[in-house]
């Protein structure tokens, strides 16, 4: 009896979040996302282009995105009310720590602050300022589950992993890892994304090809859009890649962190 229910159990549930699923990532064809390429665009920062740019960009073509915010930025607190709209129309606010510590000294990144160097932190104090920033997040959009991004990729404090840490507050983590994977072979704790830094449009869309090759998902990694950061890709450039996504979602999902890992998780809590 109990294996005739899970039976009953994964069909069901396998089904019905196939559906939210798609659902979620707007009017495409309700075909199943075994046999499409998942895209993810995520933006680092908390960005004032992400605002003025981006987002304005994503809604004109049905996408959401996922922006990771740190809970000092000047954007969040000038702009609150927009981060709040760009939540309710569907866009992941991720969790990017309070300070967007990173390891400074020993890492030799003269830009970090002595005194949000991941060097002196403890992870209690890593992990109490993660929390911090969950509660700020979840004042602006309402909300219990996001996601994750290591800050400058940095996944442990000494010999203990922050994953470990963290993961009861999240519903995955994004790392900074160039790779592909299968829906089946992605490990929450530290999803892959490709940094673009001055990418072209072009080869922003030959990553996309690559991933429509083996049905794999794709996470970008921007920070400016337009401008906004050192770290930039040109608007254009950028518009570029939405217009081929849009031109080609028979065949691609494109869809926020948040809702590729609830789906993710569900499809593994299922099996």
């Amino acid at each position: 009896m109990k294996k005739y229910c899970c039976t009953i159990k994964t069909s069901f549930f396998i089904l019905i979040f196939s559906f939210l699923f798609v659902c979620r990532i707007g009017a495409q064809n309700l075909m199943d996302v075994q046999n499409k390429a998942i895209v993810c665009l995520t933006y680092d920062d908390c960005l004032d282009v992400h605002l003025d740019n981006v987002i304005p960009a994503l809604d004109s073509l049905g996408f959401k995105g996922t922006f990771y915010i740190p809970g000092n930025s000047t954007c969040l607190n000038n702009r609150m009310d927009e981060w709040r709209t760009a939540a309710k129309n569907g866009h992941e606010l991720g969790n990017h720590t309070l300070f967007h510590p990173c390891f400074g000294k020993s890492m030799k990144r003269d830009w970090v602050g002595a005194d949000y160097d991941l060097d002196i932190y403890s992870m209690q104090r890593l992990v109490d300022e993660i929390k911090v920033n969950n509660t700020l997040l979840k004042a602006v959009d309402g909300k219990s589950e996001r996601t994750f991004a290591y800050t400058c990729g940095d996944k442990k404090i000494g010999d203990e992993n922050i994953w470990d840490k963290i993961k009861d507050e999240f519903v995955a983590a994004r790392g900074v890892n160039g790779i592909m994977y299968s829906i089946n072979e992605v490990d929450i704790s530290d999803i892959g994304s490709y940094a673009m830094i001055n990418a072209s449009g072009e080869e922003m869309i030959d990553l996309v090809k690559q991933a429509m090759k083996n049905n794999s998902l794709i996470v970008f990694l921007f920070h400016g859009i337009g401008g906004g950061h050192s770290i930039n890709v040109a608007l254009e450039e950028h518009n570029k890649l939405l217009r081929f996504l849009k031109e080609n979602e028979k065949n691609i999902c494109v869809a926020p962190l948040v809702d590729i890992a609830g789906y993710i998780n569900e499809k593994k809590d299922c099996r």
